[in-house]
């Protein structure tokens, strides 16, 4: 019993260590800097592609002053 909890305490202390075995960007400042800038360009670009993808890009045809349809 002893062993299965030493077992899970040392299971839980070295999971937050756990990532990936390859880094995601180079070790290079140079190259790590672009690659960094050109994720954040993806990233920026999310939100015009959404408003494409929804047809939010398009030109309203509603009237820019609100106006009262009702009979007064």
């Amino acid at each position: 019993m002893r062993r299965l909890i030493f077992a899970a305490c040392c299971l839980l202390a070295l999971c937050g260590n756990v990532g990936c075995l390859l880094p995601i960007y180079s070790g290079d400042p140079a190259i790590r800097t672009r690659q960094l800038i050109y994720t954040s360009e993806d990233l920026r670009q999310i939100r015009q592609e959404w408003e494409r993808i929804w047809f939010l890009d398009s030109p309203s045809h509603l009237s820019p002053a609100r106006v009262h349809g009702g009979v007064i």
